[in-house]
């Protein structure tokens, strides 16, 4: 895995600077086939962001793993019964708030807890009925509405995962729509795009943030 992680890393580096030598690009190693001795792997090749999209998952291996300095990302739908255990584990970033009810059920047990939570809220920016993700007419309005009414939720940007096609200008369409959003939003730091079968062409979107996992398994 380790050559693998190194080939992705090139990659980026090539697509990243095409677009512009002053973006800075962060790596999340989705690891949610992985076992453990994988994950160990990248981390001594240097990878140190790890994410999961079941809580249970993320929970069972930040405590398998908690001799190792990882840091943890949650990049699934997230389920109201499944909060109180996710926020205990103080991920790094959620990626994927999708409405006000589950920011308000988010920002509750927060406060509860005396808590803060970095996160992003996912756009549905290719309009798929089998994806999460707010609509891209909403967004704007919605991203606001949270950071407004849910103060413990830090809204650092916003994610999507590219439009299920094979048509690149379509995958394209689906990134720029999202990159029109986030330029929209003051104080947004993160735009999440890309994936392994699709991140250079997120990177020329303008991408800062990839969410890579079977690549980097060759």
């Amino acid at each position: 895995m380790a050559n693998h992680l190194q080939e992705v890393i090139a990659r980026i580096e090539k697509a990243r600077i095409a677009y512009s030598r002053h973006q800075i690009i962060k790596l999340v190693a989705i690891s949610k086939y992985w076992e453990d001795s994988q994950i160990i792997d990248l981390y001594q090749s240097g990878q140190r962001a790890f994410g999961e999209n079941k809580v249970q998952d993320l929970k069972r291996k930040a405590l398998d793993l908690d001799r190792y300095p990882l840091e943890w990302h949650f990049v699934g739908n997230l389920q109201e019964n499944k909060i109180n255990t996710l926020i205990s584990l103080k991920p790094a970033l959620i990626h994927s708030i999708d409405s006000l009810k589950i920011a308000k059920a988010l920002q509750m047990r927060l406060e509860r807890e005396g808590l803060r939570q970095k996160a992003l809220m996912q756009i549905n920016s290719a309009k798929e009925e089998t994806k999460g993700g707010v609509a891209p007419e909403e967004a704007y309005e919605l991203y606001h509405r949270i950071q407004e009414e849910c103060p413990n939720l830090i809204m650092e940007g916003v994610m999507t995962i590219g439009a299920h096609t094979e048509d690149p200008n379509k995958i394209k369409e689906s990134f720029e729509t999202t990159q029109k959003i986030y330029e929209t939003l003051p104080n947004a730091k993160i735009l999440s795009m890309g994936m392994s079968r699709d991140f250079e062409l997120a990177i020329a979107c303008g991408a800062n943030l990839l969410r890579i996992g079977s690549a980097l398994m060759g």
